[in-house]
């Protein structure tokens, strides 16, 4: 399914992940299929935008202003500095209200990506992701996690929205992470996780650390300098965050202003919201979306495609759905899993293509002697894609799934050895039947022709006698040999037409590989 540039307001929020009853999470397939399977995005490369903190903290609020950039730059190709419209325009995007209940529940994807170029050329996909706000009195500590681990292990792009200040609970709750980047970092390559951006809500000392990067940098650097008097436990989670993100940084955002928090008919309008909380939005949308400032979502060393998140979501979801909380070395194994898995998809995919190409459905028959070498040719190429993807987990388990890849494509050739037997076996009656009562009837026409005296009618059905004659000789030359398959596929295909014209008459339907 391909969609056209869609407008902002016809676009929604998608809950794809779910929480029950039981503290557990559920997965909606349908709708993530729908999302990253699109024929226009699938095969494209993934920023993933996640925000992720406590709750009621003005996640999906700020969310919203991210989509308005993204619509006007991406969709609408307005000048960015026009971006955040007019003073009386309604904030449109995820769901979001006022007041000390929590909203936003499990894990949301807006229904529209948003397409763009890098500077290089590339073509990349941007989503954006909502999450449940944590520490709320219906969440257990493993809910937390859970949502705080999904939304950090699937973006490229994490954001830490924080309250007022950087605090050393909020560098604790990232200690998972960086355990897992422990027992990663010699398993793969790179650095597990792209950037990190603590987002502080409300800062109230700008007299201390200005508002935006500069500030943010200066109180980042503060907060995260290693000194001797900290804990050995402190000092390790310090120098974890550098070793496990590519980037770390920090922005500070003011308060927003008392109508956006104490009015309950609030709806986003920019003339209620302050204009240095403003000004700051101005500065800090484009450092994070620009194309220039795109960060693409990476695992392993190998960058990840819009149809590879399904099967990350499938194996996160899967392993933080056990009862206690996973270890990162249960992490790191199903990550790599996930990891192989697509290249062994992506590699599929290779050997489909071009089987399609040579004896599809749509195809001629093609000769035993032939298909088994486009086969090999295809399963080549299909090794080669599968062999260049980086992969995690080691040689024994991309052995595991080379073996389950050639198990794969055996099995799609048997199937189109059936399929093209069946091509051969219509072909191989149903043209030369055509021609030959074609060469009939001209020969009825010339004899006709000839005993009414009528001349033209003769002439006539001996020029057809001599096409027919002419198209099964080069007809059977072609299927005896091999040579000239694109006239025969021709031929074949005047068959089909001329035979279209007899009553009732139709061509049986073959499987679809």
């Amino acid at each position: 399914m391909t969609k056209e540039s869609e407008s902002l307001e016809s676009g929604h929020g998608v809950q794809v992940v779910t929480p029950n009853d039981e503290h557990r999470f559920e997965l909606d397939e349908d709708s993530l299929k729908e999302l990253l399977l699109r024929d226009d995005i699938k095969h494209l490369p993934v920023v993933l935008v996640s925000v992720a903190g406590a709750y009621r903290k003005g996640k999906s609020f700020l969310l919203d202003f991210f989509l308005r950039y993204l619509d006007k730059t991406y969709n609408n190709g307005d000048d960015n500095s026009e971006w955040l419209g007019a003073p009386d325009e309604p904030l449109k995007g995820f769901t979001w209200r006022g007041g000390s209940e929590r909203h936003t529940t499990g894990i949301h994807l807006w229904s529209q990506p948003f397409k763009a170029s890098l500077p290089t050329g590339e073509k990349v996909v941007i989503l954006v992701m909502d999450t449940q706000g944590t520490f709320d009195s219906n969440s257990t500590v493993k809910d937390n996690a859970t949502v705080f681990a999904l939304s950090t292990m699937l973006s490229s792009v994490q954001i830490y929205n924080l309250s007022q200040n950087i605090e050393e609970d909020d560098l604790q709750h990232l200690q998972l992470f960086m355990e897992y980047g422990r027992v990663a970092k010699d398993k793969m390559e790179g650095k597990p996780f792209q950037r990190l951006q603590f987002l502080i809500r409300d800062w109230s000392f700008p007299y201390d650390h200005p508002y935006g990067t500069v500030g943010g940098e200066q109180l980042l650097k503060k907060r995260l300098m290693v000194r001797e008097d900290l804990h050995e436990e402190l000092q390790g989670v310090r120098r974890d965050i550098d070793r496990c993100f590519e980037q770390v940084t920090c922005f500070l955002m003011p308060h927003p202003g008392l109508k956006v928090s104490t009015d309950p008919n609030f709806n986003g309008r920019l003339s209620d919201i302050d204009p240095e909380f403003l000004k700051c939005l101005s500065e800090l949308m484009p450092m994070l979306l620009a194309p220039e400032n795109l960060v693409l979502k990476k695992i392993g060393g190998e960058t990840v495609k819009a149809r590879d998140l399904l099967n990350y979501f499938r194996t996160y979801l899967q392993v933080f759905n056990s009862d206690t909380l996973p270890t990162p070395t249960t992490i790191l194994e199903a990550t790599a899993e996930a990891n192989n898995t697509s290249a062994l998809l992506e590699a599929r995919a290779v050997y489909d293509k071009l089987m399609e190409e040579a004896a599809g459905a749509s195809m001629p028959y093609l000769r035993d002697e032939m298909l088994h070498q486009e086969h090999a040719r295809a399963l080549n190429k299909a090794m080669h894609a599968f062999n260049a993807k980086k992969k995690m987990g080691g040689e024994e388990m991309a052995n595991s799934f080379r073996s389950q890849l050639v198990k794969s494509v055996e099995e799609m050739f048997v199937h189109l050895v059936e399929q093209n037997k069946a091509k051969c076996m219509y072909h191989m009656f149903t043209t030369p039947a055509v021609f030959a009562v074609l060469l009939v009837l001209g020969y009825l026409l010339s004899t006709l022709g000839e005993l009414f005296g009528m001349r033209l009618l003769a002439s006539l059905g001996m020029c057809i006698v001599f096409v027919a004659v002419v198209l099964l000789a080069v007809w059977g030359y072609t299927r005896m040999t091999g040579n000239m398959r694109e006239v025969g596929m021709q031929l074949d295909q005047i068959a089909i037409q001329i035979r279209a014209y007899a009553p009732g008459a139709a061509q049986p339907k073959l499987k679809e590989t």
